[in-house]
């Protein structure tokens, strides 16, 4: 043991041995972190890493824009389109006993207030229907009372 001691070449090739021995196991841990951070599965180097990484970005940021597009045009459809209904049911002929609460009054509207009031009278003899048309909550012809309720009462579930 003595001899192992006292000799120093056999000391300087045994830490030699002993550094490089550190050094591969150092080397072999780097390449598997390194491994798991190169995305491509076959990513040899960081430059395809990068690149294919800048090529999803490009990808999805052209699908965001395109998505920001379509939400634009579904919104400005989805404000057109008819976000509050109201009816109102009444009897016309109250005094003279036709009819009953068969007749309404229904207003369709818009976000923008834009829509149509359609009315129905009932009696025996006859139905009949009627549409006025509505912009900004309101008609250019005259309503019924029945169909002011309804465009009220549609007007306040926009809210």
């Amino acid at each position: 043991m003595s001899f192992l001691l006292s000799n120093p070449l056999l000391i300087a090739v045994t830490v030699l041995c002993v550094i490089t021995i550190v050094l591969l196991i150092i080397t072999i841990m780097m390449n598997i972190k390194l491994r798991k951070f190169l995305i491509d599965k076959d990513g040899d180097n960081i430059g395809d890493s990068l690149e294919f990484a800048s090529e999803n970005i490009k990808d999805l940021q052209a699908f965001k824009a395109e998505l920001e597009s379509y939400l634009t045009t579904v919104e400005s459809r989805l404000k057109k389109s008819v976000q509050a209904v109201h009816t109102v049911r009444f009897n016309p002929f109250k005094g003279a006993g036709e009819g009953g609460n068969q007749s309404f009054a229904t207003a369709f509207l818009s976000e923008d207030g834009d829509g149509v009031i359609v009315s129905s009278i009932y009696s025996r003899d006859h139905v009949s229907i009627f549409s006025k048309p509505v912009k900004k909550h309101s008609s250019e012809y005259e309503l019924s009372g029945e169909e002011k309720e309804a465009l009220a009462k549609a007007k306040e579930k926009l809210k």
